[in-house]
Order: C-alpha cells, then structure tokens, then sequence
C-alpha cells in the first residue's frame, strides 16, 4: 500500500513539474505581434494590408495588426500607444508629419523595433526606411507629364498632406523633370486625405484657371478626384492627368485615355517585406545586416510606369492582392 502511495505522489509531483515548468513550451511558439500603421485610409493601403496578412499567413510565428491613421499625428499616436500597451514588439509606420514625429518615434523605439514605410522619418531612431524612392519616382511622373504636354502648359498638383516626406520628394522629382520645359506648374494643392475635398479642389483649379492643361495627383486617391472634376465639366481627355499609384479608376482611365499614365508603387510588396523585416529583427534576432538593412538603413522598392494598354492587365493584379482579404 506505501509502495503505491510512494507511486502515486510521484506521479502527482511530476505532473506538477510538467504543468508549471510547461510554460517554456508554448514560449516558443506564442506569437510576437507586429503592426503597420498607415497615414490615411485609401485604396493603396488596402494593397498593403493584403501583403501585411499574408504574411501573417506564411510564418506562424507572429501575428499581425493593420491600423489605419487619418492623417493626423496624434491619431498615430494613439494607435501606436495602445498598440505597445497590448504586446506589439514591431511597428512599421508611414509618418504623417516626420520632422514633428521624431520625439513620437524615438520614445517607441525604446519599446519595439520601428521602421517607416513609404514615407521616412530619417532624422528619428527608426531602424529603416523601407519603400519608394520618391524623388526619382517624381521624375518619372515629370516624364510622363512631359510626354502629356510637349508643346508646355499650366499644370496643376494635388496631395493629400504636403509635409509628409513622400509628398515632397516626388513633388521635388516632378520639379526637376520638368525644370527647362515650357511646362509651369502653378501650385501644389493639399487636401488632408479627403477625397471629398481633393475633387474640390480639382473642380477649383478648373474654374480659376480656365486654360489649365494638366492635373498630377501625388496620391493614390487624386487622380481618381482630378477625373471627376474634369468629366463633371466635360473635359475629359482635353485636361491631362497624370498619376500616381493604382487606384481602379485611374488604371481604367489609362487604357480608355483619360489618364496618360502612372508611376506604381508595390504596396504588396510594402505591406509583406515590412513584416518579414520586423519578423527577422525580432523573432529571429537577426543583426541589420542579416536582416537585410543597408548600411544606410534605406529599403528601396522599385516603381513601374504604367501608360495605355497596361492599366487593366495591372488591375488584375491588384485585384488578386486584395482576394487575399477576403
């Protein structure tokens, strides 16, 4: 009878020991939660959030968060709070205004791993920037504005938020393009990412500048508000536009002529690398460069112009991206 009792307390401390020393097992695969924020809500992002997920799909070992910001600082910053208080260990973040951010980041950095993603904070202890290089991105959208208007012009440029760092690069690129040219740019017209207003202010550029030849929007959503604005005063195809980005409506305007053409990103391609960056960073413990960090911290993806006869075909591509939501 002892010899069983001797058995039975044996058993019972093992399983004891089995129970409260079983928490290094699910340690190793508890989920690290990483997140991207964005500056606004737009279709671009959407894109983005499909690479984010997929990622999330593909490697079992993190979890993944997509906020969306509205284009204010301190609506990142609440995000970004709350987001550290529930366990997120990563951020990748596109800065609504980086000069008056970097306090913002250098304060998250003391809790997770941050980079920026399609809009740079370089003066900030972010790790990386990974994303467009958009000055010469702004080149290429001066290019094709000057393949639009070879005889020059009055043109007119849209964005959502000017001192994002994205805005001014590519707004600095489309300068340079088409500095020496007869082509003059009158202004660029900010809208605080709503669209409501960015076709606004398409509809006033059309009726102060009766002689306008052209429309760059700088965001995804502009080029889709510029159409709007000129068809609604039946001058489409006379008033040119030139885009950025893949929103449906302007990759249908390309190969139906209204738009002349685009420079795309690779949102995917944002969303999915951002994660995998954080994820080497953190879960792996990999070093910079191991994790594929330059020694100048900057991750450029490359762009791609699109011009008639290639809009729908990319829109089938983007189209699959976002099945990856559903």
């Amino acid at each position: 009878m002892l010899k069983h009792l001797k058995y039975l307390l044996l058993a019972t401390v093992s399983l004891f020991l089995i129970v409260g020393c079983g928490d290094d097992t699910p340690s190793k695969t508890r989920k690290t939660k990483i997140a991207f924020i964005t500056n606004t809500s737009a279709d671009f992002w959407s894109y983005a959030q499909a690479g984010f997920q997929k990622a999330g799909q593909d490697f079992d070992n993190i979890e993944v968060i997509f906020k969306t910001g509205d284009g204010t600082t301190s609506k990142q910053k609440q995000i970004v709070e709350d987001l550290l208080v529930s366990g997120v260990k990563g951020i990748a973040i596109s800065p609504v205004s980086p000069d008056n951010q970097v306090k913002m980041i250098n304060s998250w950095s003391q809790d997770a791993k941050v980079i920026c993603v399609d809009s740079d904070s370089p003066n900030s202890d972010r790790i990386s920037y990974l994303g467009t290089n958009n000055i010469e991105a702004g080149k290429k959208c001066g290019e094709l504005l000057k393949e639009a208007l070879p005889n020059g012009g009055k043109v007119m440029v849209f964005v959502g938020l000017k001192d994002v760092q994205n805005a001014q690069e590519r707004f600095s690129g489309l300068k340079e393009a088409v500095k020496g040219t007869k082509i003059e740019i009158l202004d660029l017209r900010t809208d605080g990412g709503d669209a409501a207003k960015a076709r606004a202010n398409a509809e006033d550029s059309l009726t102060a500048h009766p002689d306008l030849a052209a429309m760059v929007g700088l965001w995804g959503y502009n080029p889709p508000a510029c159409l709007e604005a000129i068809k609604s005063v039946g001058l489409e195809g006379k008033v040119k536009v030139i885009a950025f980005d893949e929103a449906a409506k302007t990759l249908e305007g390309i190969d139906k002529g209204s738009v002349h053409g685009t420079v795309v990103q690779s949102p995917f391609k944002f969303g999915y690398d951002s994660a995998v960056l954080l994820r080497n960073l953190i879960t792996e413990k990999k070093s910079l460069k191991d994790a594929g960090i330059p020694p100048n911290s900057i991750i450029y993806v490359d762009t791609k112009v699109l011009k008639k006869g290639e809009g729908l075909k990319y829109k089938v591509k983007c189209d699959e991206w976002k099945k990856g939501l559903n």
